[in-house]
């Protein structure tokens, strides 16, 4: 019959009435002879099930259940069962299941995280044992604590203060409170404004009489003869003043006397000290604040009848302050070109903070002042504008593991791995990010003290407040798990630079910080959920590229090595990130080129799996080539090598450049060698069957977002329409080859279920298959499949979706 007659008599429709021979060869043509699969007719509702939960399937292989059935058949019929084919494994997951390398936002956004980088600091250390960074001034020597020091604050110190201080909100009631009360204490973060208003209040209740307390000593500790008659008097609390004291003891052992340190618990604040701190300052006249940094004891504080927390001031109310002050002398426009070169995107991105603390404002300003007298240039400035969140960083870390011992460290420690985790899940779960830091915070106290295994804190700081430690927020947001996005409560640096200068100030500033942080990381790697060890892999990444030489022996090659695809994943991931510097490209391709020629089974799949990422060979037909040299030197049925280069294939297709990919396919098949051909045809298979989202890579590709949820094909047909012939040749020349068709042929059949439930999806496909229905084998073999999904008696294909679907094959017969 000519293709004439067959659309003029032949145009049945699925399950219309005029099904022929049952659904045998005028079906399916002679598909089932090219493919030696004898009778399938009772296995159509389990392969439109199975191709419809393509990305929950796992992996065919360990299910035994094709060979179950398989055998049967043979038994059946009386042939020996056949061999198993390489395409046995074309619908399975590069890990094990489709879902497992997660979303493409969790990757994008991690990605994001780190695309600022991590600028170089400087430092100064004088010899009275201080280091000096911006206006941060760090003691690293001993002192003694015995005797009690105060001094007055300077005049001139207040005089300023009065010209450019900006009240913070409830100012009059913390004025009204220390009045009655004679003591209050202020909460908040350092540089929030605190020591400014503390000083303002004083000084408004004391007539400029205000004076500092030792800050080595506690409030219980102050006795009456040091306070000044009629004075303010301010003291802010040390961070490890609050936990404990450490003095020199002489102790014995049994080789003699020597000098030991022994640690008492430090007195806990209470309110019982601070009435009796108010009762001393009501006998002499006087008034006193207490500082206290943001954390367990100031929420504690908080619910007391001295505490308040100090809001810092809106920072652009600050700026212009301090703008006004410095450049009052100067000509009437200054205040405005000032503000207006605040505001410039240079210097808001050198900044990289959403919102500045009062004391980087009145920095901000003195800079920007500068700028305007010419006497900083546009360079200079944003250089100083870069060193806030590094002077930021410095400040978290700078002592962090005083006095050196356990108990007393573990909260300072617990900070400081909050903020390093927070790097690494900026923007992720709250709940990822809190779990990693208390896994890192167990990996630094046992470096600093490994005879003592540290616990975890029950009920310490509150969620609600411990981001407040990491200058960070909780908000809504969304985690992509890949199928389905679902809502989370996320944490986030306020500010985008701060990620960065976190992981680049304990990783460059502090070696000995390397080896918790890289064991913490290759844990990280090995979680089974994507949004932990995407995350963990990129920054891994991040650090090669900063150190190569210590990040690949440390971070990258024990992943590598390992009989666990994840981490293999991993492995080639921080690869692929580290490759992103130009400047280590080359040390990453060379690694890769002999891991591929190793012969080591797991070096050879992980540097498979790097190369489709694009970013270590440079570009797309580097990275072709690269895979392709090692396929040509393996059999045609190495399942270990052509799954993951397959996938590989698949990713560097959803990459953003899929000409180039498209073309060597075809050259591929050209070539005439089976193991190449087999390459591609599983590649066009995983198209099929792969959601788009899985096949993320580091590469930002905005068109296929809103295409995330559907396979690669469908979002290659929405978005590059104009390779719909291309890909139409591919797909037809593997239905069309007998080793690879039965398997696409059932990747097919998901993807029309797919394209069933998505009206917009449905479009492209009716659009895209009179291109596979060229000849009557073709539209023999698609209507059978139809027929076929229609019939399933479990899940039966929609009527109308597969009736489109049958015109549209029928079309093919009219081209």
């Amino acid at each position: 019959m000519s293709d004439q007659d067959e659309s003029a008599g032949g145009n049945d429709t699925p399950d219309s009435g005029h099904e022929r021979d049952d659904r045998g060869d005028g079906g399916r043509g002679d598909r089932a002879d090219a493919h030696d699969r004898g009778d399938r007719g009772d296995r159509g509702g389990d392969r439109g099930d199975r191709g419809d939960r393509a990305g929950d399937r796992g992996d065919r292989g360990q299910r035994g259940d094709r060979g179950d059935r398989d055998g049967d058949r043979a038994d059946g019929a009386g042939e020996q069962p056949r061999e198993p084919s390489v395409f046995d494994a074309a619908d399975r997951g590069v890990l094990g299941g489709e879902s497992d390398t997660g979303g493409a936002a969790t990757a994008l956004r991690a990605v994001r995280t780190w695309a600022g980088g991590a600028a170089d600091r400087l430092t100064t250390i004088h010899g009275d044992g201080t280091v000096f960074e911006g206006n941060q001034i760090f003691a690293l020597y001993g002192s003694d604590r015995s005797l009690f020091v105060q001094g007055p604050v300077p005049p001139e110190t207040l005089d300023h203060l009065g010209r450019v201080y900006c009240a913070t909100a409830g100012y009059a009631r913390m004025r009204d409170r220390l009045r009655d009360h004679r003591v209050l204490v202020l909460c908040g973060e350092p540089g929030s404004g605190r020591k400014a208003t503390a000083l303002a209040l004083l000084d408004e209740l004391t007539g400029g009489k205000v004076f500092r307390l030792d800050p080595r000593h506690g409030v219980d500790e102050i006795t009456e003869d040091v306070l000044q008659e009629n004075g303010g008097h301010l003291l802010e609390l040390l961070t490890e003043d609050m936990r404990t004291e450490s003095e020199p003891r002489p102790a014995r052992s049994g080789r003699g006397e020597h000098t030991a340190v022994a640690r008492r618990p430090a007195t806990r604040l209470s309110e019982l000290h601070l009435d009796r701190f108010g009762e001393l300052l009501r006998g002499r006249e006087a008034y006193g604040v207490v500082l206290v940094e943001n954390g367990e004891l100031a929420d504690r504080l908080l619910r007391g009848r001295y505490g308040m927390y100090c809001a810092p001031p809106p920072a652009d109310e600050v700026l212009h302050r301090h703008l006004w002050h410095r450049l009052r002398a100067e000509p009437d426009e200054a205040l405005g070109d000032a503000r207006a070169r605040a505001r410039r995107p240079d210097v808001v991105r050198a900044l990289g903070l959403e919102e500045l603390r009062p004391r980087e404002a009145a920095r901000l300003a003195d800079h920007l002042a500068r700028h305007w007298r010419g006497e900083m240039t546009d360079g200079e400035l944003l250089a100083e504008c870069a060193s806030f969140v590094r002077s930021q960083a410095r400040e978290w870390f700078a002592g962090a593991d005083r006095p050196g011992a356990l108990p007393e460290a573990l909260p300072v420690l617990s900070a400081g791995a909050f903020r390093i985790a927070v790097a690494v899940f900026d923007g992720s779960a709250y709940s990822l990010a809190a779990e990693a830091a208390e896994l890192l915070a167990w990996e630094l106290a046992v470096t600093l003290d490994p005879d003592h295994a540290p616990g975890r804190r029950l009920f310490g700081t509150h969620a609600e407040h411990r981001p407040v430690q990491a200058r960070a927020v909780l908000e809504d947001g969304e985690l992509d798990l890949g199928p389905a996005k679902v809502p989370v409560r996320a944490v986030r640096f306020q500010g985008e630079a701060l990620a960065g200068a976190v992981l680049g100030e304990i990783w460059h500033g502090y070696h000995n910080v390397r080896g918790p942080v890289a064991r913490w990381l290759r844990a990280l790697c090995d979680d089974p959920r994507p949004e932990v060890w995407v995350r963990a892999s990129v920054a891994a990444g991040v650090l090669c590229s900063w150190d190569w030489i210590h990040g690949f022996r440390e971070l990258v090659v024990p992943l590598a090595v390992t009989d666990e695809p994840r981490a293999r994943m991993a492995a080639a991931t921080a690869l692929a990130e580290a490759a992103r510097d130009p400047r280590v490209r080359p040390a990453v391709a060379a690694v890769l080129k002999d891991w591929a020629g190793s012969g080591e089974d797991t070096l050879v799949r992980t540097a498979l799996l790097a190369h489709g990422y694009v970013l270590a060979a440079g570009s797309v037909p580097g990275s072709l080539d690269a895979l392709a040299r090692v396929v040509r030197t393996r059999e045609a049925t190495d399942v270990e090598v052509l799954v993951p280069a397959s996938f590989s294939v698949a990713r560097l297709l959803a990459s953003g450049e899929p000409e180039p990919v498209l073309g060597r396919l075809h050259q591929w098949l050209d070539d005439g060698r089976i193991n190449l051909a087999n390459l591609v045809h599983l590649a066009v298979i995983r198209t099929l069957s792969t959601r788009t989202t899985h096949l993320w890579g580091l590469r930002e590709v905005p068109e296929l977002d809103e295409h995330a949820a559907r396979p690669l094909l469908v979002a290659l047909l929405a978005t590059r329409p104009a390779l719909a012939p291309e890909l139409a040749r591919l797909l037809r020349h593997t239905l069309a080859t007998a080793r690879s068709g039965e398997a696409a042929l059932e990747a097919l059949g998901g993807m029309l279920r797919r394209a069933a439930k998505d009206p917009e999806a449905l479009g492209h496909v009716r659009a895209f298959l009179p291109r596979l229905a060229v000849d009557r084998r073709d539209r023999d073999r698609l209507r059978g499949l139809l027929n076929e999904l229609v019939r399933d008696r479990d899940r039966p294909l929609d009527r109308n979706a597969a009736r489109r679907m049958w015109d549209a094959v029928t079309e093919g017969a009219n081209r």
